[in-house]
Protein backbone atom coordinates (compact mmCIF):
# COMPACT_ATOMS: atom_id res chain seq x y z
CA UNK A 1 0.00 0.00 0.00
CA UNK A 2 1.43 3.31 -1.08
CA UNK A 3 1.98 5.81 1.68
CA UNK A 4 -0.32 8.83 1.47
CA UNK A 5 1.46 12.15 0.91
CA UNK A 6 1.01 15.04 3.34
CA UNK A 7 -1.33 16.90 0.97
CA UNK A 8 -3.72 13.91 0.91
CA UNK A 9 -3.52 13.49 4.68
CA UNK A 10 -4.40 17.16 5.18
CA UNK A 11 -7.22 16.92 2.63
CA UNK A 12 -8.66 13.87 4.41
CA UNK A 13 -8.42 15.72 7.73
CA UNK A 14 -10.22 18.71 6.15
CA UNK A 15 -13.08 16.57 4.75
CA UNK A 16 -13.49 14.58 7.98
CA UNK A 17 -13.48 17.80 10.00
CA UNK A 18 -16.26 19.28 7.85
CA UNK A 19 -18.26 16.05 8.14
CA UNK A 20 -17.92 15.86 11.94
CA UNK A 21 -18.73 19.57 12.30
CA UNK A 22 -21.84 19.24 10.11
CA UNK A 23 -23.08 16.11 11.93
CA UNK A 24 -22.66 17.67 15.38
CA UNK A 25 -23.68 21.21 14.39
CA UNK A 26 -24.75 23.22 17.43
CA UNK A 27 -23.26 20.74 19.92
CA UNK A 28 -20.81 22.70 22.15
CA UNK A 29 -19.16 19.48 23.35
CA UNK A 30 -17.59 19.02 19.89
CA UNK A 31 -15.75 22.33 20.21
CA UNK A 32 -14.68 21.44 23.76
CA UNK A 33 -13.14 18.17 22.51
CA UNK A 34 -11.59 19.37 19.23
CA UNK A 35 -10.45 22.88 20.14
CA UNK A 36 -7.50 21.77 22.33
CA UNK A 37 -6.15 19.65 19.45
CA UNK A 38 -6.31 22.59 17.04
CA UNK A 39 -4.81 24.94 19.63
CA UNK A 40 -1.89 22.58 20.26
CA UNK A 41 -1.10 22.53 16.53
CA UNK A 42 -1.23 26.34 16.25
CA UNK A 43 0.93 26.64 19.40
CA UNK A 44 3.50 24.24 17.93
CA UNK A 45 3.74 26.42 14.82
CA UNK A 46 3.94 29.68 16.78
CA UNK A 47 6.67 28.10 18.91
CA UNK A 48 9.02 27.85 15.93
CA UNK A 49 8.12 31.02 13.98
CA UNK A 50 10.18 33.52 16.02
CA UNK A 51 13.42 31.47 16.13
CA UNK A 52 13.11 30.74 12.39
CA UNK A 53 12.55 34.39 11.44
CA UNK A 54 15.31 35.58 13.77
CA UNK A 55 17.94 33.04 12.70
CA UNK A 56 17.23 33.11 8.94
CA UNK A 57 17.07 36.89 8.82
CA UNK A 58 20.37 37.26 10.73
CA UNK A 59 22.03 34.74 8.40
CA UNK A 60 20.55 36.46 5.35
CA UNK A 61 21.57 39.99 6.36
CA UNK A 62 25.03 38.87 7.46
CA UNK A 63 25.35 37.14 4.08
CA UNK A 64 24.58 40.40 2.26
CA UNK A 65 27.08 42.12 4.50
CA UNK A 66 27.00 45.51 2.77
CA UNK A 67 24.67 48.19 4.21
CA UNK A 68 24.24 49.73 0.75
CA UNK A 69 23.24 46.39 -0.77
CA UNK A 70 20.77 45.76 2.07
CA UNK A 71 19.34 49.27 1.70
CA UNK A 72 18.87 48.68 -2.02
CA UNK A 73 17.21 45.30 -1.40
CA UNK A 74 14.97 46.77 1.31
CA UNK A 75 13.96 49.71 -0.88
CA UNK A 76 13.02 47.49 -3.82
CA UNK A 77 11.15 45.07 -1.56
CA UNK A 78 9.05 47.75 0.15
CA UNK A 79 8.37 49.48 -3.18
CA UNK A 80 7.11 46.19 -4.60
CA UNK A 81 4.97 45.53 -1.51
CA UNK A 82 3.32 48.95 -1.64
CA UNK A 83 2.62 48.71 -5.38
CA UNK A 84 1.08 45.22 -5.25
CA UNK A 85 -1.02 45.81 -2.12
CA UNK A 86 -2.35 49.03 -3.69
CA UNK A 87 -3.36 47.04 -6.80
CA UNK A 88 -5.10 44.55 -4.46
CA UNK A 89 -7.08 47.38 -2.82
CA UNK A 90 -8.09 48.79 -6.23
CA UNK A 91 -9.25 45.34 -7.41
CA UNK A 92 -11.27 44.91 -4.22
CA UNK A 93 -12.99 48.27 -4.79
CA UNK A 94 -13.64 47.57 -8.49
CA UNK A 95 -15.08 44.08 -7.89
CA UNK A 96 -17.36 45.37 -5.12
CA UNK A 97 -18.64 48.19 -7.34
CA UNK A 98 -19.20 45.90 -10.34
CA UNK A 99 -20.71 42.84 -8.60
CA UNK A 100 -22.47 44.82 -5.80
CA UNK A 101 -22.62 41.85 -3.37
CA UNK A 102 -24.25 43.93 -0.61
CA UNK A 103 -27.17 45.22 -2.68
CA UNK A 104 -30.45 43.48 -1.82
CA UNK A 105 -29.10 41.65 1.24
CA UNK A 106 -31.90 41.08 3.76
CA UNK A 107 -30.22 42.05 7.01
CA UNK A 108 -33.00 40.52 9.14
CA UNK A 109 -31.87 37.00 8.18
CA UNK A 110 -28.26 37.56 9.19
CA UNK A 111 -27.13 36.45 12.63
CA UNK A 112 -25.30 39.20 14.47
CA UNK A 113 -22.05 38.28 16.15
CA UNK A 114 -20.40 39.96 19.10
CA UNK A 115 -17.43 42.00 17.87
CA UNK A 116 -16.50 43.59 21.20
CA UNK A 117 -13.17 41.72 21.34
CA UNK A 118 -12.19 43.31 18.03
CA UNK A 119 -13.38 46.76 19.12
CA UNK A 120 -11.08 46.64 22.16
CA UNK A 121 -8.11 45.88 19.93
CA UNK A 122 -9.13 48.64 17.53
CA UNK A 123 -9.35 51.31 20.23
CA UNK A 124 -5.89 50.28 21.38
CA UNK A 125 -4.61 50.48 17.82
CA UNK A 126 -6.22 53.84 17.05
CA UNK A 127 -4.53 55.40 20.07
CA UNK A 128 -1.23 54.92 18.27
CA UNK A 129 -0.49 57.24 15.38
CA UNK A 130 1.82 56.62 12.44
CA UNK A 131 4.77 58.11 14.35
CA UNK A 132 4.11 55.76 17.28
CA UNK A 133 4.05 52.82 14.88
CA UNK A 134 7.50 53.78 13.57
CA UNK A 135 8.84 54.24 17.10
CA UNK A 136 7.47 50.86 18.22
CA UNK A 137 9.34 49.11 15.40
CA UNK A 138 12.51 49.74 17.43
CA UNK A 139 12.32 47.39 20.45
CA UNK A 140 13.35 48.47 23.93
CA UNK A 141 13.55 44.83 25.02
CA UNK A 142 14.01 42.25 22.27
CA UNK A 143 13.19 39.36 24.64
CA UNK A 144 9.84 41.00 25.42
CA UNK A 145 9.22 41.59 21.70
CA UNK A 146 9.91 37.92 20.96
CA UNK A 147 7.59 36.85 23.77
CA UNK A 148 4.81 39.02 22.32
CA UNK A 149 5.53 37.89 18.75
CA UNK A 150 6.04 41.50 17.65
CA UNK A 151 7.32 40.66 14.17
CA UNK A 152 8.30 44.18 13.09
CA UNK A 153 10.48 44.67 16.16
CA UNK A 154 12.04 41.22 15.68
CA UNK A 155 12.80 42.00 12.02
CA UNK A 156 14.41 45.32 12.98
CA UNK A 157 16.60 43.67 15.63
CA UNK A 158 17.59 40.81 13.32
CA UNK A 159 18.62 43.24 10.56
CA UNK A 160 20.72 45.34 12.93
CA UNK A 161 22.25 42.23 14.52
CA UNK A 162 23.05 40.77 11.09
CA UNK A 163 24.77 43.98 10.00
CA UNK A 164 26.81 44.04 13.20
CA UNK A 165 27.76 40.40 12.71
CA UNK A 166 28.82 41.05 9.11
CA UNK A 167 31.25 43.75 10.26
CA UNK A 168 33.08 41.23 12.43
CA UNK A 169 34.29 39.39 9.32
CA UNK A 170 36.12 36.14 10.06
CA UNK A 171 35.76 36.64 13.83
CA UNK A 172 31.99 36.48 13.46
CA UNK A 173 31.99 33.20 11.52
CA UNK A 174 31.43 30.96 14.61
CA UNK A 175 28.35 32.99 15.59
CA UNK A 176 27.10 33.00 11.99
CA UNK A 177 27.54 29.21 11.88
CA UNK A 178 25.54 29.00 15.12
CA UNK A 179 22.55 30.83 13.62
CA UNK A 180 22.81 28.73 10.46
CA UNK A 181 22.57 25.62 12.64
CA UNK A 182 19.63 27.11 14.54
CA UNK A 183 17.81 27.76 11.25
CA UNK A 184 18.57 24.26 9.96
CA UNK A 185 17.43 22.70 13.25
CA UNK A 186 14.17 24.66 13.18
CA UNK A 187 13.49 23.54 9.60
CA UNK A 188 13.99 19.91 10.68
CA UNK A 189 11.68 20.51 13.65
CA UNK A 190 9.10 21.93 11.25
CA UNK A 191 9.06 18.68 9.27
CA UNK A 192 8.33 16.78 12.49
CA UNK A 193 5.54 19.17 13.50
CA UNK A 194 3.94 18.89 10.06
CA UNK A 195 3.17 15.23 10.76
CA UNK A 196 0.58 16.52 13.24
CA UNK A 197 -0.93 18.88 10.63
CA UNK A 198 -3.80 16.58 9.47
CA UNK A 199 -5.04 16.28 13.07
CA UNK A 200 -4.75 20.04 13.60
CA UNK A 201 -6.66 20.74 10.38
CA UNK A 202 -9.35 18.20 11.32
CA UNK A 203 -9.88 19.84 14.71
CA UNK A 204 -9.80 23.47 13.52
CA UNK A 205 -12.25 23.02 10.64
CA UNK A 206 -14.46 20.74 12.75
CA UNK A 207 -14.85 23.44 15.41
CA UNK A 208 -15.65 26.09 12.78
CA UNK A 209 -18.35 24.05 11.02
CA UNK A 210 -19.90 22.81 14.29
CA UNK A 211 -20.32 26.43 15.41
CA UNK A 212 -21.67 28.02 12.24
CA UNK A 213 -22.97 25.09 10.22
CA UNK A 214 -23.11 24.76 6.46
CA UNK A 215 -26.55 26.44 6.20
CA UNK A 216 -25.26 29.62 7.87
CA UNK A 217 -23.26 30.34 4.72
CA UNK A 218 -26.33 30.73 2.49
CA UNK A 219 -27.39 34.31 3.47
CA UNK A 220 -23.85 35.57 2.88
CA UNK A 221 -23.14 33.27 -0.06
CA UNK A 222 -22.95 36.18 -2.51
CA UNK A 223 -20.21 37.83 -0.46
CA UNK A 224 -18.28 34.57 -0.20
CA UNK A 225 -18.51 33.89 -3.94
CA UNK A 226 -17.43 37.47 -4.69
CA UNK A 227 -14.46 37.34 -2.29
CA UNK A 228 -13.27 33.95 -3.56
CA UNK A 229 -13.71 35.07 -7.18
CA UNK A 230 -11.76 38.28 -6.61
CA UNK A 231 -8.99 36.34 -4.85
CA UNK A 232 -8.76 33.87 -7.74
CA UNK A 233 -8.62 36.73 -10.26
CA UNK A 234 -5.85 38.44 -8.30
CA UNK A 235 -3.74 35.27 -8.12
CA UNK A 236 -4.20 34.22 -11.75
CA UNK A 237 -3.96 37.65 -13.41
CA UNK A 238 -1.89 39.99 -11.21
CA UNK A 239 0.39 37.50 -9.46
CA UNK A 240 0.38 35.36 -12.62
CA UNK A 241 1.77 38.22 -14.73
CA UNK A 242 4.39 39.08 -12.12
CA UNK A 243 5.40 35.44 -11.83
CA UNK A 244 5.56 35.09 -15.62
CA UNK A 245 7.87 38.13 -15.82
CA UNK A 246 10.20 36.35 -13.42
CA UNK A 247 10.07 33.24 -15.61
CA UNK A 248 7.87 30.96 -13.48
CA UNK A 249 4.31 29.83 -14.20
CA UNK A 250 1.96 30.74 -11.34
CA UNK A 251 0.23 27.36 -11.73
CA UNK A 252 3.53 25.47 -11.50
CA UNK A 253 4.51 27.54 -8.46
CA UNK A 254 1.21 26.72 -6.77
CA UNK A 255 1.71 23.08 -7.72
CA UNK A 256 5.01 23.06 -5.84
CA UNK A 257 3.39 24.80 -2.86
CA UNK A 258 0.12 22.81 -2.88
CA UNK A 259 0.75 21.19 0.51
CA UNK A 260 1.53 24.56 2.11
CA UNK A 261 -1.45 26.28 0.44
CA UNK A 262 -3.87 23.58 1.56
CA UNK A 263 -2.51 23.79 5.10
CA UNK A 264 -2.67 27.60 5.09
CA UNK A 265 -6.25 27.47 3.78
CA UNK A 266 -7.51 24.91 6.27
CA UNK A 267 -5.86 26.55 9.31
CA UNK A 268 -6.38 30.18 8.14
CA UNK A 269 -2.83 30.83 9.35
CA UNK A 270 0.12 31.79 7.18
CA UNK A 271 2.46 31.15 10.11
CA UNK A 272 1.91 27.41 9.72
CA UNK A 273 3.73 27.37 6.38
CA UNK A 274 6.42 30.05 6.80
CA UNK A 275 9.37 27.66 7.33
CA UNK A 276 8.47 25.33 4.46
CA UNK A 277 7.77 28.20 2.05
CA UNK A 278 11.23 29.64 2.74
CA UNK A 279 12.84 26.23 2.31
CA UNK A 280 11.11 25.54 -1.02
CA UNK A 281 11.81 29.00 -2.46
CA UNK A 282 15.51 28.58 -1.71
CA UNK A 283 15.43 25.27 -3.59
CA UNK A 284 13.69 27.09 -6.46
CA UNK A 285 16.68 29.33 -7.06
CA UNK A 286 16.01 32.27 -4.74
CA UNK A 287 19.09 33.26 -2.70
CA UNK A 288 18.90 32.67 1.06
CA UNK A 289 19.76 36.34 1.69
CA UNK A 290 16.70 37.50 -0.27
CA UNK A 291 14.31 34.75 0.88
CA UNK A 292 15.10 35.29 4.54
CA UNK A 293 14.50 39.04 4.15
CA UNK A 294 11.46 39.20 1.84
CA UNK A 295 9.29 36.46 3.39
CA UNK A 296 9.34 37.66 7.05
CA UNK A 297 8.99 41.31 5.95
CA UNK A 298 6.15 40.35 3.63
CA UNK A 299 4.23 38.83 6.55
CA UNK A 300 3.92 42.39 7.87
CA UNK A 301 3.86 44.55 4.74
CA UNK A 302 2.60 42.38 1.87
CA UNK A 303 -0.81 41.06 2.92
CA UNK A 304 -2.34 41.09 -0.58
CA UNK A 305 -5.34 38.92 0.29
CA UNK A 306 -6.12 40.88 3.44
CA UNK A 307 -5.99 44.31 1.77
CA UNK A 308 -8.14 43.13 -1.16
CA UNK A 309 -10.72 41.74 1.26
CA UNK A 310 -10.75 44.86 3.43
CA UNK A 311 -11.58 47.07 0.43
CA UNK A 312 -14.27 44.70 -0.84
CA UNK A 313 -15.84 44.17 2.60
CA UNK A 314 -15.99 47.92 3.29
CA UNK A 315 -17.98 48.52 0.10
CA UNK A 316 -20.15 45.44 0.84
CA UNK A 317 -21.17 46.87 4.23
CA UNK A 318 -21.88 50.28 2.70
CA UNK A 319 -24.09 48.65 0.04
CA UNK A 320 -25.82 46.59 2.72
CA UNK A 321 -26.85 49.81 4.49
CA UNK A 322 -27.75 51.54 1.22
CA UNK A 323 -24.86 54.02 1.55
CA UNK A 324 -23.45 55.34 -1.72
CA UNK A 325 -19.74 56.14 -1.55
CA UNK A 326 -18.48 58.76 -3.98
CA UNK A 327 -15.26 58.34 -5.95
CA UNK A 328 -13.47 60.74 -3.58
CA UNK A 329 -14.69 58.75 -0.54
CA UNK A 330 -13.47 55.51 -2.09
CA UNK A 331 -10.09 57.10 -2.85
CA UNK A 332 -9.95 58.19 0.80
CA UNK A 333 -10.80 54.62 1.81
CA UNK A 334 -7.97 53.32 -0.41
CA UNK A 335 -5.43 55.76 1.07
CA UNK A 336 -6.47 54.92 4.64
CA UNK A 337 -6.23 51.18 3.94
CA UNK A 338 -2.76 51.64 2.44
CA UNK A 339 -1.63 52.89 5.86
CA UNK A 340 -3.76 50.93 8.34
CA UNK A 341 -3.10 47.57 6.69
CA UNK A 342 0.61 48.02 7.45
CA UNK A 343 0.41 49.75 10.81
CA UNK A 344 -1.16 46.87 12.74
CA UNK A 345 0.29 43.88 10.92
CA UNK A 346 0.62 40.83 13.14
CA UNK A 347 -2.43 41.63 15.29
CA UNK A 348 -4.79 38.63 15.69
CA UNK A 349 -7.88 39.05 13.48
CA UNK A 350 -5.95 41.72 11.61
CA UNK A 351 -8.41 42.16 8.71
CA UNK A 352 -11.32 42.65 11.08
CA UNK A 353 -9.34 45.12 13.17
CA UNK A 354 -8.24 47.10 10.11
CA UNK A 355 -11.85 47.35 8.93
CA UNK A 356 -13.01 48.56 12.34
CA UNK A 357 -10.27 51.18 12.32
CA UNK A 358 -11.11 52.27 8.76
CA UNK A 359 -14.89 52.24 8.24
CA UNK A 360 -15.52 55.36 10.29
CA UNK A 361 -13.24 57.42 8.05
CA UNK A 362 -15.80 57.21 5.22
CA UNK A 363 -18.97 57.13 7.27
CA UNK A 364 -19.73 53.39 7.11
CA UNK A 365 -21.45 51.94 10.24
CA UNK A 366 -19.06 49.74 12.21
CA UNK A 367 -22.04 47.64 13.33
CA UNK A 368 -22.18 46.18 9.82
CA UNK A 369 -19.16 44.05 10.62
CA UNK A 370 -21.29 42.01 13.01
CA UNK A 371 -23.08 40.55 10.00
CA UNK A 372 -19.94 39.11 8.42
CA UNK A 373 -18.13 38.18 11.63
CA UNK A 374 -19.74 34.73 11.60
CA UNK A 375 -18.14 33.74 8.29
CA UNK A 376 -14.94 35.74 8.77
CA UNK A 377 -13.04 32.53 9.49
CA UNK A 378 -14.05 31.09 6.09
CA UNK A 379 -13.11 34.34 4.34
CA UNK A 380 -9.86 34.40 6.29
CA UNK A 381 -8.97 31.02 4.79
CA UNK A 382 -9.03 32.55 1.29
CA UNK A 383 -7.14 35.66 2.42
CA UNK A 384 -4.39 33.50 3.90
CA UNK A 385 -3.84 31.58 0.65
CA UNK A 386 -3.48 34.84 -1.32
CA UNK A 387 -1.08 36.21 1.31
CA UNK A 388 1.11 33.11 1.05
CA UNK A 389 1.12 33.06 -2.78
CA UNK A 390 1.74 36.82 -2.82
CA UNK A 391 4.81 36.56 -0.62
CA UNK A 392 6.13 33.60 -2.60
CA UNK A 393 5.81 35.55 -5.88
CA UNK A 394 7.36 38.60 -4.20
CA UNK A 395 10.46 36.59 -3.29
CA UNK A 396 10.87 35.33 -6.86
CA UNK A 397 10.26 38.80 -8.38
CA UNK A 398 12.70 40.57 -6.04
CA UNK A 399 15.30 37.84 -6.70
CA UNK A 400 14.83 38.38 -10.45
CA UNK A 401 14.92 42.17 -9.99
CA UNK A 402 18.23 41.81 -8.16
CA UNK A 403 19.56 39.57 -10.95
CA UNK A 404 20.03 36.65 -8.55
CA UNK A 405 17.16 34.33 -9.54
CA UNK A 406 18.39 30.97 -10.87
CA UNK A 407 15.71 29.97 -13.39
CA UNK A 408 17.43 26.70 -14.33
CA UNK A 409 17.45 25.66 -10.69
CA UNK A 410 13.76 26.60 -10.43
CA UNK A 411 12.84 24.57 -13.52
CA UNK A 412 14.77 21.55 -12.24
CA UNK A 413 13.11 21.75 -8.81
CA UNK A 414 9.61 22.09 -10.32
CA UNK A 415 10.24 19.13 -12.66
CA UNK A 416 11.68 16.92 -9.89
CA UNK A 417 8.92 17.93 -7.47
CA UNK A 418 6.25 16.93 -9.97
CA UNK A 419 7.99 13.56 -10.55
CA UNK A 420 8.21 12.95 -6.80
CA UNK A 421 4.50 13.78 -6.46
CA UNK A 422 3.54 11.35 -9.21
CA UNK A 423 5.60 8.57 -7.63
CA UNK A 424 4.08 9.14 -4.19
Amino acid sequence: MKKLGLVWQILIGLVLGIAVGAIFYGNPKVADILKPIGDIFIHLIKMIVVPIVLSTLIVGVAGVGDMKKLGKLGGKTLLYFEAVTTIAIIIGLLVANIVKPGVGVDMSHLSQTDISKYVATTHETQSHGFADTLVNIVPTNIVQSMAKGDMLAIIFFAVMFGLGLAKLGERGKPLLNFFELVAETMFNLTNSIMRFAPFGVFALIGVTVSKFGVSSLIPLGKLMVTVYGAMAFFIIVILGLLSKWAGVSIFKLMGVLKEELLLAYSTASSETVLPRIMEKLEKMGCPKSITSFVIPTGYSFNLDGSTLYQALAAIFIAQMYGIHLSISQQITLMLVLMLTSKGIAGVPGVSFVVLLATLGSVGIPVEGLAFIAGIDRLLDMARTVVNVVGNSVATIVVSKWEGQFNKEEADDYIRNHNLDTQVS
